[in-house]
């Protein structure tokens, strides 16, 4: 497979820049039992799913994970995106502008608070590592930001603290949002209980790998981030009770797939532990049948996932779609919910070499 087979032209006037209030976002409902689309709102959702459905949401919270530092030799202005805990006061991060934090750059920040820089020997993407001279999370809620996507061309703000935060979010070590759960309110929680669906949590935190782009031309040779995940066993009991009564399992968000499948791969039905798992389209779904997500970037492996799962072909269309319709897309955009498409809709794409696309389909 391409990487090029995975794009699509989209106007910059339609990323979205700021929320709407929970529940309001606009939902592109694409089943292919029905052979239909529907414009709906995500607000709808309740009469769209069915008494005995299980919904699966991604309860890890986003750390204020940028921080604002200062070369102590010069005074030179660095940020830092903390990605990933290591021990008590050392951290994985991303150092920009990177040439001004060699390993060994003595960091400050503030209230005593401050850094060296060491190498990260499995690095080959600038990652450094930080040593603190504490703990850092106790001052994270002053002196950290919220991480905002690349794409969304603003400085963060303190309704972002709240915002680019779910609902259900518990568990902190995320640098990114589980975004498709951020449309859920307490609200449409209440009527999707009345309803009778069911609700099950997972935890995948969201590390840096969620905007690495794709650079290879060739699908199969790009590589994921490996991230943490863990299934409690309720959630795992729960999925059981759904595929007993003959219910379906609603996953919120791609993590939330990611966490099943890669668990199902593992042979795993509760605990922890991580995952590198990349779907492409031929990839065999054990556990998910409805996926609620949001629009994606073009080329990325997110749009690549929900290819997997609704088709490629049908997943392009969709976009479109969205886009002549005036769908908001990305983090604080609107939602598509998919139903897994049957082998023949989830078609790999007709490029490159057919046994290369042969062989890709069994590693994935």
């Amino acid at each position: 497979m391409l990487t090029d087979d995975f794009d699509f032209e989209l106007p910059e006037a339609a990323i979205a820049q700021q929320p709407v209030a929970r529940g309001s976002s606009r939902l592109l409902v694409v089943d292919e039992a029905a052979r239909e689309r529907r414009h709906r709102r995500v607000s709808d959702l309740a009469d769209l799913l069915l008494p005995g459905d299980l919904l699966v949401v991604n309860d890890t919270r986003v750390i204020p994970a940028r921080l604002f530092a200062r070369r102590a030799a010069t005074g030179a202005r660095i940020e830092l995106l903390l990605i990933e805990k290591v021990d008590d006061t050392l951290w994985d991060v991303l150092a920009r502008p990177g040439r001004k934090a060699r390993p060994g750059t003595r960091l400050e920040l503030a209230e005593g608070l401050e850094g060296r820089t060491e190498s990260r020997p499995d690095s080959d993407d600038g990652r450094l590592r930080v040593r603190f001279s504490q703990p850092v999370e106790p001052f994270l809620e002053k002196l950290g930001h919220i991480p905002l996507p690349p794409y969304i061309k603003r400085p963060d703000n303190a309704a972002d603290r709240e915002r680019y935060q779910t609902v259900f979010a518990a568990k902190a070590g995320a640098v990114a949002a589980p975004t498709a759960g951020l449309h859920f309110d307490d609200a449409l929680l209440a009527a999707l209980e009345a309803r009778g669906v069911e609700r099950a949590t997972v935890t995948l935190h969201v590390g840096i790998g969620t905007f690495k782009p794709v650079t290879a031309d060739l699908v199969h040779e790009h590589r994921m981030e490996s991230e943490r995940f863990e299934i409690p066993a309720t959630t795992a009991r729960a999925l059981h009770r759904t595929r007993q009564r003959g219910g379906r399992v609603v996953a919120v968000g791609t993590t939330v797939v990611r966490t099943l499948e890669g668990a199902a791969r593992q042979g795993l039905e509760s605990g922890s532990g991580r995952t590198d798992l990349f779907i492409t389209p031929g990839f065999q779904f054990q556990r998910v049948d409805l996926l609620l997500t949001n629009f994606h970037l073009p080329k990325s492996t997110l749009l690549m996932l929900v290819s997997a799962f609704g088709g490629r072909r049908r997943m392009l269309a969709a976009y479109r779609e969205a886009i002549a319709e005036g769908y908001r897309f990305y983090s604080y955009g609107d939602a598509m919910l998919l139903a897994r498409a049957d082998a023949a809709t989830a078609e790999s794409p007709p490029s490159g070499n057919s046994n290369q696309e042969k062989r890709v389909t069994s590693e994935d």
